[in-house]
């Protein structure tokens, strides 16, 4: 069975506006390297379909072992006009880690 990202990671997310920002936390650094591979634009992208319409930005932390995944339009409107459940992008925390690790190592 194919191991997910939640078995490496662990995660924080907020918003601001109609912005999610994902953090992605490596269990131990080396970890790490797998969490780079696995989190991409392509694959959180496709992950979260048509959830976010606007451009999706990665930035890696190599000094702390973390990816911060950036979705911009990815609330619906934002928290005060969303009409999704989730209005704060909490559950778009979570649901990251259900991507399948790409090449570990």
């Amino acid at each position: 069975m194919a191991r997910l990202l939640k078995d490496i990671a662990y995660v924080r997310s907020g918003d601001k506006g109609d912005t999610v920002t994902i953090g992605v936390i490596a269990h131990t650094k080396a970890d790490y390297s797998s969490i780079k591979k696995t989190v991409t634009e392509e694959s959180v992208r496709k992950l979260f379909d048509e959830w976010v319409k606007g451009p999706i930005y990665i930035y890696f932390m190599d000094n702390i072992q973390a990816v911060v995944v950036y979705l911009t339009q990815a609330l619906g409107g934002g928290a005060t006009s969303t009409l999704r459940l989730d209005q704060t992008g909490k559950s778009l925390g979570n649901a990251i880690l259900r991507l399948p690790l790409k090449d570990e190592g």
